[in-house]
C-alpha cells in the first residue's frame, strides 16, 4: 500500500497541492511585519501539508490550528516513559491522542461523504482503495490509525529538514545563488517568476544542484540520529558476537561523521555530492539519512520532494535574513533543531525581484 502511496504517479499529483501549500505559507511569513520562529512555523507548514495534502482534509484554519496544538501535545509525549500517573506526560500523550483520533474521525467522515471536487486521489483515496481490492473494507480504527501513522511519517523529520535548509541557505548565499542560477539555466526561473507549467517532477528531479543541497542538508543536519533493528542471524563485529535475537541501534549521525568517504565532514559543501565528486557512491552503508536496508524510510521521497519544493520557492520567491545577532546552537532532541527555533523575517518578492511591503489577507487565498 504504501509503494503506491509514494508512488512517481502519487508524488507528481501530490506536487502542485505541495506548492499551492508553501506558497500559501512563505506569503503568510512575508506578510508578517516580525521575525518568525522557522521550526514552530515549519512544523505547522508540514502538519498542513500532511493534512491537507497526503490525506484529502477540507478542515477549516481555525479548526486544523487546535488540531495542530493536539498534535504537538501528543508527539511531545509519545515518547514517555509508560507511567500511568495524573499529569505524567504519558497520561498527557493518551489524552492527546484521545483528542486527535476524535479530530481525525470526524475529518475521515467528512471526506467519506464529500467527494465532490477531487482531482487528485490523496494517500487516504488510496489506502482505502487499496482494501477494497483486498476484498477488505478498512474500519475505522485502521483508518484512524494508517491516517495517524502518515501524519506522524510527514511531519517531525521534515519539519526538522526544512528548518535546517533555511539556516543553511543563510549561512551560504552562494550556495542560494546557485540555486538560482540553476533554475534560470533550465527555464524555471525567469525575470524573478517561476515559469507557468514548469514545476512537474521530472524537472524538479532534473535539477542536480538542487539534489546536491538536499544531500547536503540531509548529510550534516539528518533529522534522526538512528534506527533500531532486530537481529535475524547471529553475526560477528569488531570480534564481537551479536546473537540472533538481539535488538540493535545504529547511529545515522556518527556514520556520516566518521564515514571515510565524506572530506571535511564538518564543511556544508553540497558540491561533493555533484558529478566530479559523488562522495555517496563509494559503498553501500556511508550514506544513510532515511535509514537502510528493507525498512528504510517508506516516505523518504515525499520528504525531498517537499524540502525541494520549498527550496525552490525560497530561491524564487522570498528573500529573508537571520532576525538574530548570531547563529543559533543545535539541539539534537527529540530531533535536530536550533535552541531558539530560528529566527528569521521574510520578505516577498515580486517580478523584479523587489521586496513587497503588504500583509493583505487576500495574498492568504490560495487554498487546496
Amino acid at each position: 500500500v504504501f509503494s503506491k502511496i509514494f508512488s512517481h504517479e502519487a508524488l507528481e499529483s501530490y506536487l502542485p497541492k505541495i506548492q499551492l501549500v508553501i506558497k500559501d505559507t512563505l506569503r503568510a511569513w512575508s506578510s508578517n511585519p516580525e521575525s518568525i520562529n522557522v521550526y514552530h512555523e515549519a512544523q505547522k507548514l508540514t502538519f498542513r501539508m500532511a493534512i491537507r495534502v497526503l490525506l484529502g482534509f477540507r478542515i477549516p484554519d481555525e479548526e486544523l490550528g487546535r488540531l495542530f496544538e493536539v498534535y504537538q501535545q501528543f508527539v511531545e509525549n509519545v515518547f514517555s516513559l509508560p507511567v500511568d500517573l495524573p499529569f505524567s506526560g504519558y497520561r498527557r500523550g493518551i489524552r492527546a491522542r484521545e483528542t486527535l483520533q476524535k479530530g481525525l474521525e470526524k475529518a475521515i467522515q467528512e471526506k467519506l461523504q464529500n467527494t465532490q471536487g477531487k482531482d487528485y486521489a490523496d494517500a487516504l483515496d488510496i489506502l482505502i482503495e487499496s482494501g477494497k481490492e483486498h476484498g477488505k473494507e478498512l474500519t475505522m480504527q485502521e483508518l484512524k490509525d494508517g491516517t495517524l501513522e502518515l501524519i506522524f511519517a510527514a511531519y517531525a523529520t521534515t519539519a526538522s529538514a526544512s528548518t535546517s535548509l533555511i539556516m543553511q541557505l543563510l549561512k551560504h548565499p552562494r550556495v542560494l545563488e546557485k540555486l538560482q542560477e540553476e533554475l534560470r539555466s533550465k527555464g524555471i526561473l525567469h525575470n524573478g517568476c517561476i515559469c507557468e507549467g514548469s514545476l512537474r517532477l521530472d524537472n524538479i528531479n532534473g535539477l542536480q544542484y538542487l539534489d546536491c543541497v538536499i544531500k547536503e542538508v540531509l548529510r550534516l543536519f539528518t533529522p534522526i540520529s538512528g534506527g533500531y533493528r532486530t537481529v535475524l542471524q547471529t553475526f560477528e563485529l569488531d570480534g564481537f558476537q551479536i546473537p540472533k535475537g538481539w535488538s540493535v541501534m545504529y547511529s545515522i549521525r556518527d556514520t556520516h561523521d566518521t564515514a571515510p568517504v565524506f572530506k571535511d565532514v564538518d564543511v556544508f559543501d553540497p558540491d561533493r555530492f555533484g558529478q566530479g565528486r559523488s562522495e555517496d557512491k563509494d559503498g553501500r552503508f556511508h550514506y544513510l539519512p532515511f535509514g537502510g536496508g528493507v525498512r528504510t524510510c517508506l516516505g523518504k521521497h515525499l520528504a525531498k520532494l517537499f524540502l525541494k519544493a520549498l527550496a525552490i520557492e525560497l530561491a524564487s520567491t522570498s528573500r529573508f535574513e537571520l532576525a538574530t545577532r548570531t547563529f543559533p546552537k543545535i539541539t539534537l532532541v527529540p530531533v535536530v533543531h536550533p535552541v531558539d527555533g530560528l529566527k528569521v523575517k521574510f520578505f516577498g518578492l515580486d517580478s523584479n525581484q523587489n521586496e513587497i511591503l503588504t500583509g493583505t489577507d487576500a495574498m492568504l487565498g490560495a487554498t487546496v
